[in-house]
């Protein structure tokens, strides 16, 4: 009863009083199981350190989160900036500052000097999109500063080259490599992902996104595994040397500090030179193989009070889950048949632990579980034992390292190779964990650990997870979504219409001038969060990036039924990527006209244009519009139409109207509003130059008594349908 070691409760105090720091009230609930860990191993004298964690908890995220941002008063403005870039962050000098870039510089880590549009971090806007607000506050510690805007319409005016050891170690990894293997040389031993980022097996197949698919992600993700092969390989140079213990276990600590300032510090790779650090040192001390949890929750210990926000990092959490649910891959490994090799037990085993143990944020944070990752993790893993200490040996070559990158480039294309195959591979798609899910994973995970110490037997542990999958399965089908979703794409237009049959996406976004892809980055998530598995029409409005540029995406990583469109232009770039995308994947396309119209669960959905017997030579008139009806509901979807066309609809009375071109003084007009009635209108629109939503459409609207929803303002809408 007296085995809890003393970091484990003063650990969980810390984790109650950051949360509470965030105005969370599951801190409470930490602080509870804290105490109750105490009196459960009846060691009552270490509930001072839950109280003290608490306390010390709490400070260091107030601390953090009520810093002034330096760059506050610039926010807006275009301005010229210089500092060191990591390929991540731009480090600036006075103000003191970090900032990140957009989009990213095709350049390397070095010093640059920028200009661009600085902007605040944004928060959340769309379910399942990433926090960039959140993520900022999570990489701010109390030594180091939050990273506090983006500048965007970055535009580099001088680059100088990442210098001295860095420099060197970098040409080393990339020196005789294409383009391709020294981008995933950079991810796997500097985890400097910036290169990799661009990188695409073919139109639409990024090597990131194959990476994920196949349950490789990490592999790009310094952590643990580097550390363990890296000082494992040491190790065993020094043991063939025939040096003493002191030195063959005291040595690589020394190294690991330097190891941490070489590479790009993040929450999975602090923790590994910090357990690995312990437990050498316990190793050269002579005294053993230290408690694991204590040594994990000491690591958490160190990250948690120099970075408190981590606590919300997603790499934080999946690092520190994983290494948990590895604790017991010896007793796992014991379950699998003796005959079979340690190796390939211990590798199941690890495997299989690692993925349940980071299921539900993996799920929830990503919208989808690959399937294949146990066959891809454990070819993968025998090349990165190679590939990580002969890449680290190049590093330290530098540009001497030429001949020995013939090796690690055919490595790393093997790498690759792996990560396209098993990318091609079908994934789970998921939505949002809630409480309910997290619930039922805590009564699944610990159904499971009874079974594995022999406390409950088989058949009731898997009669709890078959419960406990079925419970999680129920809500959904018991209450289908009925529903129209306006999604938060900045300045463009997508909408999604779910009926327990029917599932519509009108336009997935576009960026106009940017990089950025809206249907793979915004659209897509969005979908696997709200719990969309599959697309039974794809409507692609008309021909203008701000619509339809980011339906490719969704085509290539969402199954479609049919895609529908007005006008088949052969001229336009951006409709020939989506019909290329389209037929890719065999999804038929449909050129729809007005009258058109398909029902499912009491509704219908309509198109209204456009009429087909002539087109216009502006695209917007060729707008395809839509007409949901359900139940004496009626809603019009109207596209980028002008207001001459939308008089020609007949359109009919309305409770909801989607206004046209994103509030254009030119849509919206009158004559539709003294025809529809509309008691709402939403907007769809982003920070833009063109002054959208008018202050005429506004007027029009207030004047008709039509209320206005803006996705700049409110972010996503959701409108429930009767």
């Amino acid at each position: 009863m007296g085995s809890l070691p003393w970091p484990v409760p003063a650990v969980v105090g810390v984790i109650g009083g950051i949360l509470l720091a965030l105005g969370q009230g599951w801190g409470v609930a930490a602080l509870l199981v804290g105490a109750g860990l105490v009196l459960w191993h009846a060691r009552p004298v270490l509930l001072a350190l839950v109280l003290l964690g608490g306390a010390v908890g709490w400070a260091s995220a107030h601390a953090v989160l009520t810093r002034p941002n330096a760059l506050t008063p610039w926010f807006g403005a275009l301005v010229t900036v210089q500092g060191e870039w990591d390929g991540q962050f731009l480090t600036l000098r006075d103000p003191p500052a970090r900032v990140t870039l957009a989009p990213k510089p095709t350049q390397g880590p070095g010093q640059l000097r920028v200009s661009g549009r600085l902007l605040a971090p944004e928060g959340r806007r769309t379910p399942g999109v990433f926090d960039q607000a959140a993520w900022f506050r999570a990489q701010g510690g109390l030594l180091s500063v939050t990273p506090g805007g983006a500048l965007v319409g970055a535009r580099v005016r001088e680059f100088q080259p990442q210098g001295g050891l860095r420099g060197w170690f970098r040409r080393g990894l990339t020196t005789g490599l294409t383009e391709r293997q020294g981008a995933l040389m950079q991810a796997i031993e500097l985890g400097d992902r910036g290169d990799i980022s661009r990188e695409q097996f073919s139109e639409g197949e990024a090597v990131r996104d194959a990476f994920a698919r196949a349950g490789l992600a990490h592999l790009m993700a310094l952590s643990g595994q580097n550390v363990a092969i890296l000082t494992g390989a040491l190790i065993l140079l020094l043991t063939r040397l025939g040096a003493a213990p002191a030195w063959r276990f005291g040595l690589p600590v020394l190294l690991l500090g330097p190891y941490l300032l070489l590479v790009q510090s993040s929450a999975s790779i602090t923790r590994a030179v910090l357990m690995g650090g312990a437990v050498l040192m316990a190793l050269a001390l002579g005294r053993g193989r230290p408690d694991p949890v204590g040594v994990i929750a000491l690591a958490a210990l160190a990250c948690l009070l120099l970075y408190p926000l981590w606590l919300t990092d997603v790499g934080f959490q999946l690092s520190f889950l994983a290494v948990l649910a590895l604790t017991q891959s010896e007793r796992v490994a014991g379950l699998l048949p003796g005959r079979w090799p340690r190796w390939l037990r211990l590798g199941l085993a690890a495997t299989l632990l690692a993925e349940a143990g980071t299921l539900p944020v993996i799920a929830g944070t990503f919208g989808q579980v690959p399937l294949v990752g146990l066959p891809a993790n454990l070819l993968a893993g025998g090349i990165m034992a190679l590939l990580v200490p002969l890449g680290f040996l190049a590093g330290l070559l530098g540009p001497l390292a030429l001949p020995l990158n013939v090796v690690n480039g055919v490595l790393a294309d093997a790498l690759l190779l792996f990560a396209r195959t098993f990318g091609q591979a079908p994934v789970l798609s998921w939505g949002q964990v809630g409480v309910g899910g997290l619930l039922a994973y805590a009564a699944a995970l610990l159904a499971g650990w009874l079974w594995l110490l022999g406390r409950v037997r088989a058949p009731a542990a898997l009669g709890t997870w078959l419960a406990c999958l079925l419970l999680t399965t129920l809500p959904g089908r018991l209450h289908p979504a009925r529903e129209v979703v306006f999604l938060d794409v900045g300045q463009g237009d997508s909408t999604l219409i779910r009926l327990p049959h029917l599932t519509v996406l009108v336009d997935a976004g576009g960026s106009v001038g940017s990089d950025y892809d809206v249907g793979a980055h915004t659209v897509v998530p969005t979908l696997r969060a709200l719990g969309v598995r599959k697309l039974d029409v794809l409507v692609a409005t008309h021909a203008d990036t701000d619509h339809i540029e980011g339906a490719a995406s969704v085509l290539r990583q969402l199954p479609v039924g049919e895609v529908w469109i007005g006008q088949r232009k052969t001229d336009d770039p951006v409709l020939t990527a989506v019909l290329l995308a389209a037929r890719e994947r065999h999804v038929p396309v449909r050129e729809v006209r007005r009258g058109d119209q398909v029902t499912s669960d009491g509704a219908s959905l309509t198109v209204l244009w456009p009429a087909g017997h002539a087109w216009s030579t502006e695209d917007n008139d060729n707008s395809v519009a839509l007409r949901l009806e359900s139940r004496g509901w009626r809603a019009a979807f109207l596209g980028d139409l002008p207001a001459p066309v939308e008089e020609r609809l007949v359109a009919g009375p309305l409770d909801l109207l989607k206004a046209a071109h994103h509030g254009s003084r030119h849509s919206t007009g009158a004559a539709l509003l003294a025809q529809t009635t509309p008691a709402d209108t939403v907007v769809s629109v982003g920070r833009n130059t063109y002054g959208h939503p008018h202050p005429d459409v506004l007027t029009r609207l207030a004047q008709a008594h039509s209320r206005a929803w803006r996705t700049d303002q409110l972010g996503t809408i959701r409108w429930p349908v009767p």
